[in-house]
């Protein structure tokens, strides 16, 4: 199911068929470098993982598979996540070929949008390590600001942003 479209992107609802492309992505150390998160065991496991994903009928939304518009290609995925407690944030991966395109921008800026919009969401936080600047980088172009720093989901050392919905 098609959530959103940009200018050149198309971000949907994962689908089990994105368990071989969303392994491919999370195998690549340097794609994971930053995240905490450990690589899927095989495709089967992110196939299950994605069959069992459990945000799009919880909360109404969630991360969503990033699609090229002009080709088609899964290429990452950006979207909204409510953690345990309550908070919403904003995540992007993409693999390494789709850096330093604008996408996680365009993509992320969407979600913003939506998360304000649809779901009259009050405040979006982002995390990511201190050493990740690209991530950092995305995350001031959105229209974010630094909150704080702390150890946030096994990466020491994280800073957090914060965008509230009167700021778009």
């Amino acid at each position: 199911m098609i959530v959103l479209t940009t200018e050149r992107l198309i971000l949907r609802e994962f689908e089990l068929t994105d368990g071989e492309v969303m392994f491919r992505l999370n195998s690549d150390e340097e794609v994971l470098k930053y995240t905490g998160d450990k690589q899927f065991d095989s495709i089967e496991d992110a196939k299950i993982f994605f069959k069992n994903y459990p945000d799009y009928e919880k909360n109404g939304f969630g991360r969503w598979a990033v699609v090229t518009k002009n080709d088609k290609e899964v290429i990452g995925w950006c979207g909204l996540k409510r953690g345990e407690d309550d908070e919403v944030d904003i995540g992007y991966r993409f693999f390494k070929n789709q850096w330093n395109k604008g996408y996680a921008t365009e993509a992320s800026k969407a979600c913003l949008e939506y998360g304000f919009q649809v779901f009259e969401l009050e405040e979006i936080i982002a995390n990511a390590a201190t050493e990740n600047k690209a991530s950092i980088r995305v995350m001031e172009k959105i229209g974010m600001e630094f909150l704080e720093t702390k150890n946030c989901k096994g990466i020491e050392e994280a800073v957090r942003y914060i965008i509230k919905n009167n700021s778009l």
